[in-house]
């Protein structure tokens, strides 16, 4: 889809629904065998929608929200299956067939500390995957054998990745979040975390109080989240909502060096111990990484941020240079060094996007789920990590308003 083809929206009109009615039904057969395929897990990527095909091989998610997802179909012994689909109002039917996987064996390692490095790197994969904020204490891996990590002490880069689902608990929302994680990677070096996979979240058991509190949790990090700021801009609610969005403009530190050249330039110094240069080179790295920040005086709106697309359902965000978002009904005390912030600004939330396509954009849905064009977080919406992430369908139970007046 081309670019120059998107539309400008001049008028949006909120569309959310609470209850919806719009079912996924089909079969799971062996590919091979055409035999069906019994106990397969079938579900929507990121959402709550999940189930498992009966003896017969058929299966039935129901009580849909319009949106593209991802489903995913998983089964011992098969390849996983995934296809786009784009739910609108209208039942779909879809079969599917299952491949057989060729197990392939891992090359082991063997060394004297490799229990220590495995532990070091699962510590590190927790503190960067799952997070460290108060919901991340209540959050508890079941199944870590599960992963494998690589790690690169040259490039200062951790990767992790499952063949099966990683089970977390997160005890602070009340989700029980099943991930086949694919290609996540830490650089230590451009401090940047990225991962893809699939995952299902499933409500945890619980009394009514406890209920009640995991549902105050959700609606708290909801609010100022990036699912909460795409779909308050394509309803047109972004001042309504809380957000506040300006043009940002900036221009790297000639000053400071790349974070690369810093990294190596440090394990020079410190293998030829020359503590002068060291500690210059550390005041260097403790710059910004840019100069001239400059906000406009005028918020935007929704019709200068969005464009329509030919697919019923998917939006389209577009600004030059960075977009600077700030969520005015939260406070944030963090500094962030790289984040510029006006003398006589409120602490307000603060998140810079930064797109990266050629013209700039990214595609999102109704959900608020940005499905093509991987924007870059920096600020408040860089430190959100699974213990503070919902189902893709997931809606509010009441207004920001209303849970600060309880």
């Amino acid at each position: 889809m081309r670019f120059a083809r998107f539309i400008v929206l001049c008028f949006l009109c909120p569309v959310f629904s609470m209850a919806q009615s719009v079912s996924i039904t089909g079969k799971v057969t062996s590919k091979e065998t055409r035999s069906p395929v019994q106990r397969a897990s079938v579900f929507l990527s990121n959402s709550s929608f999940g189930t498992s095909t009966a003896n017969d091989g058929t299966y039935s998610l129901n009580r849909l929200r319009p949106g593209q997802y991802t489903l995913v179909v998983t089964s011992v012994g098969f390849s996983d299956y995934t296809k786009k689909i784009q739910v609108g109002d209208d039942p779909i039917t879809l079969d599917v067939e299952l491949e057989s996987k060729v197990t392939q064996l891992r090359e082991v390692v063997i060394s004297t500390n490799a229990k220590a490095d495995w532990r070091r790197n699962f510590e590190q994969f927790k503190r960067e995957f799952i997070g460290t904020d108060a919901n991340a204490k209540l959050c508890q891996v079941l199944n870590p054998d599960v992963l494998y990590f690589t790690y690169s002490k040259k490039r200062v880069t951790l990767e992790a990745e499952t063949d099966n689902f990683l089970v977390v608990e997160n005890r602070g929302l009340g989700y029980r979040v099943k991930f086949l994680l694919k290609d996540f990677k830490s650089d230590g070096i451009s401090n940047i975390v990225s991962y893809g996979g699939q995952r299902l979240f499933e409500e945890l058991p619980g009394s009514k109080a406890q209920k009640k509190k995991w549902d105050d949790s959700r609606n708290r990090a909801y609010y100022g989240s990036p699912m909460h700021f795409y779909r308050a801009l394509y309803t047109d609610k972004l001042m309504q909502e809380g957000f506040e969005v300006r043009r940002l403009t900036r221009y790297l530190n000639p000053e400071r060096p790349s974070d690369e050249i810093i990294h190596q330039r440090m394990i020079r110094y410190r293998t030829f111990i020359r503590p002068d240069s060291l500690n210059h080179l550390i005041d260097l790295a403790n710059l910004s990484k840019y100069m001239q920040d400059r906000l406009s005086t005028v918020p935007w709106y929704s019709a200068e941020l969005l464009r329509s697309t030919q697919q019923s359902g998917i939006y389209a965000i577009t600004f030059p240079n960075y977009l600077y978002v700030m969520y005015t009904k939260k406070r944030d005390e963090n500094n962030y060094k790289d984040i510029y912030r006006p003398l006589d600004m409120p602490n307000y939330e603060i998140s810079v996007v930064t797109l990266f396509n050629n013209p700039p954009y990214a595609l999102f849905d109704k959900n608020g789920i940005v499905i093509t064009g991987d924007p870059l977080y920096e600020g408040a919406w860089s430190k959100a990590r699974l213990s503070e992430l919902l189902p893709v369908d997931y809606v509010p139970t009441q207004s920001f308003e209303a849970m600060q007046h309880k």
